[in-house]
């Protein structure tokens, strides 16, 4: 399902936040949503219920959600209050989760549009019926990498003409720190690669995500070589912690286990 941005000169705009599949009254009282003037609330369409709001135009067209990509603060709190809403719903309801700023021209606009796609969200449903979204990162211990002096360099180096074999030496310890980094660097995939296929015999999906550097991962001292999402079944959750934890005692590897997240990775395009 694409994005829908309205026209400027609509008044409103229906806001689509997620699809569920439930005949229950949902939590939706006290959840503001990224809008103070309309509540959120239900809108039937089949036998499956998307979670609306209605919104002024005027604030998401083209070049106001432009201006809104640019001012992060702004952005994490529109980010923040759609979180909110399908963690709401998810948390009663088997729920795909629409893409920030899904917008139509109105509420028939919206149900004609969403009931096109009727087949796909309930596919989507009965993927991720009683599961969760769990994620694991695999990191490896970061060792600095140290310049190798050359022989002229060494602090004890006698004035005058290296002595015979330095130089060789020298290459010799250079090629051995090479090959001791490869191995190293070999070892972590292979960590990596085991983390991931024990997850997998939990998981009822799976899928890998862009590793990050160590800048990125917020300690330069190691190294990210797993960044992976898996879908788990609820009631396996207590067994994908008791892995996780048995996976740092034989790998040595520092292994985070985070959730359980509303299964946003899993839903397919819709």
């Amino acid at each position: 399902m694409t994005e829908r941005s309205p026209r400027a000169s609509d008044a409103n705009a229906m806001y689509v936040y997620a699809v569920c599949r439930t005949e229950d009254r949902l939590p939706l009282d006290g959840v503001p949503g990224v809008a103070r003037d309309a509540p959120v609330r239900p809108l039937p369409f089949g036998a499956l219920t998307a979670i609306v709001q209605t919104v002024r135009a005027a604030e998401f067209t083209d070049e106001a959600w432009q201006d809104r990509l640019a001012d992060e603060p702004e952005l994490e709190r529109y980010a923040r209050a759609h979180h909110e809403v399908v963690s709401a719903v998810a948390a009663h309801a088997p729920t795909v989760p629409l893409p920030l700023a899904t917008l139509y021209h109105g509420e028939d606009s919206a149900r004609l549009a969403l009931t096109k796609e009727s087949a796909r969200f309930h596919t989507a449903l009965k993927r991720i019926a009683r599961h969760a979204e769990w994620g694991v990162k695999v990191y490896a211990a970061h060792v600095p990498q140290k310049r190798e002096s050359s022989p002229a360099e060494e602090p004890n180096a006698p004035a005058g003409p290296p002595r015979p074999g330095a130089g060789r030496a020298y290459l010799d310890r250079k090629r051995n720190l090479q090959a001791r980094r490869e191995q190293r660097q070999e070892d972590s995939l292979r960590v990596a690669e085991a983390v991931d296929a024990d997850m997998n015999r939990i998981a009822t999906a799976s899928r890998r995500l862009r590793t990050h550097g160590p800048a990125a991962a917020g300690d330069d001292r190691r190294i990210q070589v797993l960044n992976a999402t898996y879908l788990v079944a609820e009631h396996r959750a207590a067994e994908l912690a008791l892995l996780a934890q048995a996976l740092r005692e034989r790998t040595g590897a520092q292994i985070e286990l985070s959730g359980p997240w509303v299964p946003y990775s899993f839903v397919g395009e819709v």
